[in-house]
């Protein structure tokens, strides 16, 4: 006779956050009544299940389905191990749209359903998806042409790097960056990503002068709006002003951007550039480090609170203990609730860093943690340190990196996926990562297809809110050496299509 349902046992090696837990029983005791009056129906039988049921298959559908969205995968799994109608309700497409749902976001979803209408896709493979997620090994790159209306000039951004890229209201949006002979740039550029974004984009210069020219400046999407923050002018002269970028799209006059500075009273975080930064939730943005006045790099975590309408922001400095060491040129990313990632950069001895560092907001309390593992361990791991790089979060919980240079400014093209959905369940269940645990089967190098960019650093990146195509303009690149050049350096002022390869 099986246990009633506040007695099933749930796998013992999943990790199961406490309040999920506790909805589980819940739910279970829901059922407690319905098991009571089956048991003592029971009772008054000389056989109490004589087709040889078990009283969980007379919950309702609905129920279990409840019941499974609070499981890990292992556990889903076991469950449909056990008769052929439990089966079916483990691999049915509505049960794995709910589980992508639960796991990446309903944004995510909602866009990836966007893109199966689009492809007149009747009904999107929601387990094949979840599997291939998980199993990524390859991207394909393609290069976008830009393509004139009509027979109006052919007008592009000018090639650059340590600018900003951000993917906001349906469109990219670039600011900023440096150029050839040291000059900085102070246009904004807006490219519409409509049905043919996998061959043309237009690009649009929406203005220039506001804000002033910098590079090395941080640029975070929040809700419809940009926040930037920083950066370096031509004459050296480092920045700490913040900026609010509002985009709209109008029918009639296309996509507009307005920027204002933003009042942010009088403690403000030291003038810098170079450092990184990213947003959490709905109303703060983060950053970290960067090279401050007189060359010399940070490594203080400042975050900015922004009021409801985006009118005021307050900073403050947070200050913990452990915490990452003094750098520049690494990067930020938002993994999820009031979570971030922290990946290498180019520290005070001017050595290239490889180390993870995870930031957690999470319950009002900040604290750094390091996520520790041995490049020794990972196939091609030792080419992992780098600065200038980019690390945008992808679907299914996934850093895609790429690029960057080495200690020897060999830039590379290379992406790698760090798989960081696992760490943040261990951090959301209150035990946080101890050197035992390895991340070393967290790291992946990806093969890529199709026509892939050059080696290049401080190049920048950003992706659709699908978490499926990642978009990467400009940096830094080899080029031919010139009798009067010291070195083969050169900007790039090319953009890319960044594919997961998913055959769904």
């Amino acid at each position: 006779m099986y246990p009633p349902p506040s007695k099933v046992k749930i796998n013992a090696k999943a990790k199961i956050p406490n309040n999920q837990q506790q909805r589980v029983l819940s739910t279970l005791n829901s059922q407690k009544s319905q098991f009571s009056t089956l048991m003592a129906t029971s009772s008054s039988c000389s056989s109490p299940y004589t087709n040889g049921s078990s009283p969980i298959t007379t919950i309702a559908q609905d129920h279990l389905f409840s019941i499974l969205l609070l499981l890990p995968l292992d556990s889903i799994f076991c469950f449909a191990l056990t008769c052929k109608k439990f089966r079916s309700l483990t691999y049915s497409d509505s049960l794995w749209e709910s589980l992508c749902r639960r796991d990446w976001g309903s944004s995510t979803i909602d866009a990836l359903r966007s893109f199966a209408v689009d492809d007149k896709q009747q009904q999107f493979p929601w387990k094949k998806l979840y599997q291939q997620i998980y199993q990524l090994d390859s991207v394909y790159c393609r290069r976008l042409l830009t393509h004139p209306l009509g027979g109006e000039e052919l007008i592009l951004p000018r090639p650059r790097a340590s600018h900003s890229l951000n993917f906001v209201s349906g469109s990219l949006v670039l600011f900023g960056g440096g150029c050839e002979g040291g000059r900085h740039l102070d246009d904004t550029w807006v490219a519409y990503v409509g049905n043919d974004f996998k061959r043309i984009l237009k690009w649009n210069k929406i203005g220039s002068g506001v804000p002033s020219g910098r590079f090395g400046h941080s640029c975070v999407v929040i809700g419809d709006s940009l926040v930037l923050f920083g950066g370096i002018n031509d004459h050296g002269a480092r920045q700490n002003d913040t900026w609010i970028g509002q985009v709209a799209v109008h029918d009639a006059f296309g996509i507009t951007l307005s920027w204002r500075l933003l009042d942010v009273g009088s403690i403000v975080p030291p003038p810098r550039g170079a450092h990184a930064a990213c947003s959490m939730d709905k109303r703060r943005m983060l950053i970290h480090g960067g090279i401050g006045l007189s060359g010399l790099r940070l490594g203080d975590t400042w975050v900015l609170e922004l009021s409801e309408n985006l009118h005021l922001g307050v900073w403050q400095e947070i200050a913990t203990h452990p915490s990452p060491p003094s750098r520049s040129g690494h990067t930020l990313t938002p993994v999820g609730g009031n979570q971030t990632i922290l990946f290498g950069g180019r520290g005070l001895g001017y050595e290239v860093l490889n180390d993870v560092w995870l930031f957690d907001a999470s319950d009002g309390h900040w604290r750094w943690v390091q996520l520790l593992f041995d490049l020794q361990n990972i196939p091609q791991g030792l080419t992992l340190p780098r600065v200038g790089h980019s690390a945008n979060l992808i679907i299914g919980g996934r850093l895609l990196i790429y690029g960057g240079e080495d200690s020897y400014r060999h830039r590379k093209n290379d992406f790698w996926v760090l798989d960081i959905s696992s760490v943040t369940s261990i951090m959301q269940s209150g035990s946080p990562p101890s050197p035992e645990r390895s991340m070393t089967k967290l790291w992946r190098r990806l093969k890529s297809k199709g026509d892939n960019p050059c080696g290049r650093s401080f190049h920048r990146a950003c992706v659709d809110p699908s978490g499926r195509n990642l978009y990467i303009f400009g940096g830094m690149v080899d080029g031919l050496l010139n009798p009067a050049e010291s070195s083969g350096l050169r900007f790039d002022g090319e953009l890319f299509l960044v594919e997961l390869l998913l055959q769904c």
